[in-house]
């Protein structure tokens, strides 16, 4: 008895902790755009939305070998991209990754990414004080935004 009260101790923790995490960053919206065979960079998009101010610091998926947070911009008429180490987000105001803006490079793709699928994602963010939290997404892979 006194071990099944510990396992339902430890499984209520787990879900309000959990819960915590999701509560802290919402995401919505999110996709992932189909890519042609052979391909092996893709795209992913999202809006991300805290309650507190907190610095997402790490993303990983399924289908790649790695996962970078870019922005896109046009400096002297000229496109261009760069990689962001994190992307700090202020609290209470949603910041989109979309096409020709941030958005995630997927890189080393396992095997293309075809529209009905879907994407694995798990988001590494810490808080100011240095806590770090994951939440895990499923996005799904669409030939457009649409």
């Amino acid at each position: 008895m006194k071990l099944l009260s510990l396992l339902s101790l430890s499984l209520f923790s787990l879900i309000i902790s959990s819960a915590y995490a999701a509560d802290k960053l919402v995401i919505s919206d999110a996709w992932v755009r189909a890519t042609a065979p052979g391909q092996k960079v893709g795209a992913a998009y999202m809006t991300l939305k805290s309650n507190a101010d907190i610095t997402v610091t790490k993303v990983q998926s399924n289908v790649t070998g790695s996962v970078e947070i870019h922005e896109m911009a046009m400096k002297n008429g000229v496109m261009k991209m760069r990689m962001m180490p994190s992307l700090p987000l202020p609290a209470g105001k949603p910041f989109k990754l979309e096409p020709g803006g941030f958005h995630l490079m997927l890189f080393d793709l396992k095997k293309p990414l075809q529209a009905g699928g879907e994407v694995a994602f798990t988001l590494e963010f810490k808080d100011k004080n240095g806590k770090v939290e994951t939440q895990k997404i499923s996005a799904p892979i669409k030939a457009s935004g649409n």
